[in-house]
C-alpha cells in the first residue's frame, strides 16, 4: 500500500500538463502586501477535462472582490473537497488571481485479477471505483478495505489486495485490484464453558455457525465470521430464555486462530442462571370496552408454566388483536415482570392502555422491481390517511404474500413529519413467478410418467396469470391455454378464459381413451376478506374410444380370445423340439368361429367401458366457494380452510349430471417447524336423467399423487376375473382387469412435518403422512353384469365388478428437497389396508423448476 501511495503521488505529477515549480500552497496564506487591492480577473491553468468556468464556480471570490486571505483559503479547501483535483494552488499575478490545478485521472476500467471464490459483480456492488469515476488514493484505499471485508465474511482472513494502475492517454487510468484470496478459514471446534443444563452438542445445534466438516461442502456457515458470532450470542440467549433461563447471558465469545492459521477455535463462556416458571399472570386495563377477565382468558400463559420469552411477545400480539376487535386501534401494552429468584417464579402483569392516536402519512412500496405498485396496493386493507391499525397491516401483509409473487414481505414503520404521523414501508423481495415444471414417477406397473408445463403468474408485473401447457406422458397429452385477469374492469372481480384440448390414454387400467377439447369462462369475487365465490361455464366435446380388437367367437358365443394352432414340435418330425404356434382364424374352423370387435354386443365379456364409447357435447355451469381462516397463506400453522364446488351439466348439450366436491383442512403448529395438518375431502356425481349412467371419463379416479401408496387409478371399482376349481369350487386365481372409476369417494390425509435433521442450507424437509379413504358406489347401468364363462384353460370362471367403498389406508414419508434443479418431492409409502385387486406402488417423485 505504501508503494501504491508513493506511485500515486508520482502519477499526479505525470498527469499534470504543466510543471509548476515553486508553487506555494496557500492553505496557510500569510497576510502580506500581496493581498491588497481588487481582483481584476481569475485565471485557471492546468485544467484539461474540466472547464475553467466549472473551476471558478467552486471559488468564493469573483472579479471585483478584494484579495481576501481567508476566502482564498476556503476556496482552496473547497476545490480539494470536490475530489476532482490531485493538487491545487492559488496565487496572485498582478491584479489577477491564478488558480493552478492538477486534475485527478478518470478511471477507464476497473479490473479484478486472481479472484475465484467471489465474482466481479459482487465487488462492483460494494466498491466506489467505477468506470468514468474519479481516481483518488483515498477512494482506492477504502475499496481495498471493503474487498477485504467481503473476503472475511466468506471466511478468507488471509486474503490480500494490492491495487495497481495503468496510465492511459487523456488523463485516464485502468485500475487493477490484484487479489490473493488465500485459503478458507474454517471453524475447527466450538466449545462452551459454564453450561450445565445443556450439552455442547445441543447448544451447537441452536447457533448458526457450524464446525467445519467434510460433508458441509455446500455450506458456508462453517466459515468463521465475526458478525455471525454476534448473531450466535443472540440465538443462545433466545434459546435459554425460551427454556426458562431468564437470567442467562453470554459473558464472552472468543475466537482463537489455530497455530497453522487455517481455522479458528471458538469458545463461548455462558452464565445459565436458574430456571424459572411463570407465576401469577394478570391483565390490567382502564379502558371501558375491554374486560380484563376476558383479556386474561386470551392469554396463552398459565400459572406454573415454564417461562418462555416468546410467550410474552405472543401475548402482546394476542391482546393487541383482541383490543382491535373491540374497537381500539391504538393500544399500548406493557409487560411488567416481577422476578423472584428465591421461589423461581416470574409474575407478569400486562398493562393495557390506550396509546396515542397515530395516522398513516404515507405508504411506500419498496423492492418491487417487476410488479407494479397498484398490484400491491389493491391488496392492502389500509390506506394513506387511515388510523394506524396493526391488525389491518398484518392482514394486508398476508394478502400481499398470498399473491405468490414475493419471496419475502416486510412492513417497516418509521416516524412521519409529526408526532401523530407514521410512514409505512412495505418492502418486498421479488421471486420467480414463471414456472417450468415436470413430474416423473415409477411403479411396478408403469415405467414412467412425465409432465411438462410453463406458466407465468405475474404477466408484465400486472398480476395477470397466463398458462401455456403442452404436456405429454405415458397416459395423456394436454394443450392448455389459460388467462386470468385478477381485477377485471378495475373492479374487485377476477375473470378468465380457458382453451384446452386433452387426450387421455387409459388403456392400461381402463381400456379406453378420451379426447376432450373446448373452452371455458370464469369469474370470481370476494364475499368478505375470508370468503370468495366463483362462477364458471365450460363447453366441451368429449369423445371416448375403446381400441379396436378382434375377438374370435364360436357359434355359441363362447369366448375364444385366442386360439393357437401348433406349427412345430410333434407335428414336425425333423425338429421335435421346435414348439411354435400361430393364431387361429375362422378359415381354420369353417362354420365354427366368427370375428367380432371386442365391443360387439355378441361378445358377452365385453368391457364395461364400451358403453361409454361415443362422442358427446357437454355444457357445464358451476360454482365454487372458499372460506379461508388460516393464519398464513403460504405455510399456515393455525386455522382452517373449506372449499365447496358443484358442476351441473345439462344446460344444453348431450350430458346431464351433477358433480359435487368438498374439502376441509385444519392446521396446528406444535413446535417450531413441526406442523400437524388434516385434510378431509369427498365427492359425488349422479345422473340427472333416470336410466342414464355416468360415463367413465366423468367418474372419480384416485391414486398416484392424489392417494399416495396406490398407483394411478389404483383403488376403487375394478373388474376382476376369478378362476374356480371345478372340483372344490374354490377360487384358485384372481386376475385384475380394468379400473372403472367411482361415482363417489372420500379421503382423509394427515401430515406431520418433521424437524430438520439436515442443515437448513441444504433445503431438505420431511413429513410423515397417512392417507385413508375409498372410491366406490357404481350403480345401475354403470356396473357391469356378472358373467359366468369357461376360461381358455377350460376351467369355469366368473367376471364381476368389485365396487365396495371399503377403507384403504397407506402411510409413509415425504421428503422435500429444494435442490439446485428446483423443488423435488419423494414419497415412500407403505400400504396399511387394501383390497386384493388394488394396484399399489411404494415410491414416487416429482419435481418443478421456476424461472
Amino acid at each position: 500500500m505504501r508503494k501504491f501511495l508513493a506511485a500515486t503521488l508520482v502519477a499526479t505529477s505525470v498527469f499534470a500538463s504543466v510543471v509548476l515549480p515553486g508553487l506555494t500552497n496557500t492553505a496557510n496564506a500569510q497576510e502580506d502586501g500581496r493581498y491588497g487591492g481588487t481582483i481584476r480577473s481569475i485565471l485557471v491553468e492546468g485544467n484539461q477535462r474540466i472547464e475553467a468556468r466549472t473551476v471558478q464556480s467552486y471559488l468564493l471570490l469573483e472579479p471585483g472582490d478584494p484579495f481576501d486571505a481567508e476566502r482564498i483559503d476556503l476556496s482552496l479547501k473547497t476545490l480539494f473537497a470536490t475530489n476532482l483535483f490531485a493538487d491545487v494552488s492559488i496565487d496572485r499575478t498582478g491584479d489577477d488571481l491564478l488558480v493552478r490545478v492538477v486534475e485527478n485521472p478518470i478511471i477507464n476500467r476497473v479490473i479484478f485479477e486472481g479472484n475465484r471464490a467471489l465474482k466481479d459483480d459482487k465487488f462492483r456492488e460494494e466498491i466506489q471505483a467505477a468506470p468514468r469515476g474519479i481516481f483518488t488514493a483515498a477512494r482506492v484505499q477504502t475499496d481495498v478495505q471493503r474487498i477485504l471485508e467481503l473476503y472475511r465474511q466468506s471466511g478468507r482472513f488471509a486474503a490480500k489486495v494490492e491495487p495497481q494502475y495503468k496510465p492511459l492517454e487523456q488523463n485516464r487510468v485502468d485500475l487493477v485490484f490484484e487479489i490473493t484470496e488465500g485459503p478458507v478459514t474454517g471453524v475447527r471446534s466450538i466449545n462452551f464453558i459454564g453450561n450445565k443444563a445443556y450439552s455442547d452438542s445441543r447448544l451447537r445445534s441452536e447457533i448458526v455457525t457450524r464446525q467445519s466438516r467434510l460433508w458441509r461442502f455446500f455450506s458456508s456457515n462453517d466459515n468463521y465470521d465475526p458478525g455471525r458470532l454476534e448473531y450466535d450470542r443472540e440465538k443462545l440467549r433466545e434459546f435459554y430464555q425460551n427454556n426458562g433461563y431468564y437470567d442467562f447471558r453470554v459473558t464472552s465469545a472468543v475466537a482463537d486462530l489455530t497455530p497453522d492459521q487455517k481455522d479458528f477455535y471458538i469458545t463461548m463462556t455462558v452464565d445459565e442462571g436458574r430456571q424459572y416458571d411463570f407465576g401469577e399472570v394478570k391483565v390490567e386495563t382502564a379502558l371501558e370496552k375491554l374486560d380484563a377477565r376476558a383479556l386474561r382468558a386470551a392469554v396463552p400463559i398459565n400459572n406454573g408454566d415454564l417461562f418462555k420469552a416468546d410467550l410474552i411477545e405472543n401475548t402482546i400480539d394476542t391482546l393487541t388483536y383482541a383490543a382491535g376487535i373491540a374497537g381500539y386501534a391504538f393500544v399500548d401494552i406493557r409487560p411488567q415482570l416481577d422476578v423472584n429468584p428465591d421461589t423461581g417464579r416470574i409474575d407478569v402483569t400486562f398493562a393495557v392502555d390506550e396509546g396515542p392516536r397515530v395516522y398513516i402519512e404515507r405508504i411506500n412500496i419498496v423492492g418491487n422491481t417487476q410488479t407494479l405498485d397498484r398490484v400491491i396496493r389493491r391488496e392492502l386493507r389500509i390506506s394513506e390517511g387511515d388510523a394506524f391499525n396493526r391488525i389491518l397491516l398484518d392482514r394486508s401483509k398476508n394478502r400481499v404474500r398470498s399473491l405468490g409473487f414475493f419471496k419475502d414481505v416486510e412492513i417497516v414503520e418509521t416516524p412521519g413529519d409529526g408526532p401523530d404521523r407514521s410512514i409505512v414501508d412495505i418492502k418486498v423481495t421479488e421471486q420467480p413467478t414463471g414456472e417450468l415444471s415436470f413430474a416423473a414417477g415409477f411403479s411396478s406397473v408403469d415405467s414412467y410418467l412425465f409432465d411438462l408445463s410453463a406458466s407465468q403468474r405475474n404477466l408484465r408485473g400486472r398480476g395477470q396469470s397466463v398458462v401455456a401447457r403442452i404436456s405429454t406422458s405415458s397416459r395423456q397429452q394436454v394443450v392448455d391455454l389459460r388467462f386470468t385477469e385478477p381485477r377485471f374492469l378495475d373492479r374487485n372481480l377476477s375473470a378468465g378464459v380457458d382453451l384446452f384440448a386433452t387426450r387421455q390414454d387409459f388403456k392400461d387400467f381402463g381400456s379406453f381413451t378420451a379426447e376432450t377439447f373446448g373452452t371455458g369462462l370464469r369469474v370470481g369475487f370476494p364475499l368478505s376478506d375470508r370468503m370468495q365465490l366463483g362462477l364458471s361455464y365450460r363447453l366441451q366435446s368429449d369423445d371416448v374410444k375403446v381400441p379396436d380388437r378382434d375377438i374370435l367367437l364360436d357359434t355359441a358365443t363362447n369366448f375364444q380370445s385366442v386360439r393357437l394352432i401348433q406349427t412345430g414340435g410333434a407335428d414336425t418330425p425333423n425338429d421335435a423340439t421346435d414348439d411354435t404356434y400361430r393364431t387361429a382364424t375362422p378359415d381354420d374352423f369353417p362354420g365354427e368361429l366368427i370375428i367380432v370387435d371386442q365391443c360387439d354386443p355378441l361378445f358377452l365379456l365385453r368391457d364395461s367401458s364400451c358403453r361409454s364409447e361415443r362422442s358427446e357435447i357437454s355444457s357445464i355451469i358451476g360454482y365454487n366457494f372458499l372460506w379461508d381462516r388460516t393464519n398464513d397463506p403460504i405455510t399456515p400453522t393455525r386455522g382452517f380452510d373449506f372449499r365447496f364446488n358443484q358442476d351441473i351439466a345439462g344446460l344444453g348439450g348431450d350430458v346431464k349430471y351433477m358433480r359435487t366436491e368438498a374439502s376441509a383442512s385444519v392446521y396446528r403448529g406444535i413446535w417450531k417447524s413441526v406442523i400437524a395438518s388434516a385434510r378431509f375431502s369427498g365427492g359425488y356425481i349422479f345422473p340427472l336423467e333416470d336410466g342414464q349412467g355416468i360415463r367413465i371419463n366423468n367418474r372419480f379416479f384416485r391414486g398416484g399423487s392424489t392417494f399416495r401408496g396406490f398407483d394411478v387409478a389404483g383403488l376403487g371399482p375394478r373388474e376382476i376375473v376369478r378362476i374356480v376349481d371345478p372340483t372344490t369350487g374354490e377360487v384358485i386365481q384372481t386376475r385384475r382387469l380394468n379400473s372403472q372409476g367411482g361415482n363417489a369417494y372420500y379421503q382423509g390425509t394427515f401430515e406431520l412435518s418433521l424437524p430438520n435433521i439436515f442443515p437448513e442450507e441444504y433445503g431438505i424437509k420431511s413429513a410423515l403422512f397417512t392417507d385413508v379413504g375409498a372410491v366406490g358406489t357404481l350403480r345401475g347401468p354403470d356396473q357391469s353384469p356378472t358373467v359366468y364363462f369357461t376360461d381358455q384353460s377350460g376351467l369355469p370362471a366368473v367376471r364381476l365388478t368389485k365396487d365396495a367403498a371399503s377403507l384403504r389406508a397407506s402411510a409413509g414419508l415425504s421428503v422435500f428437497w429444494d435442490s439446485p434443479f428446483g423443488p423435488i418431492r419423494f414419497d415412500f409409502s407403505q400400504i396399511l389396508r387394501k383390497e386384493d385387486y388394488d394396484r399399489t406402488e411404494t415410491f414416487r417423485f416429482s419435481t418443478s423448476t421456476r424461472f
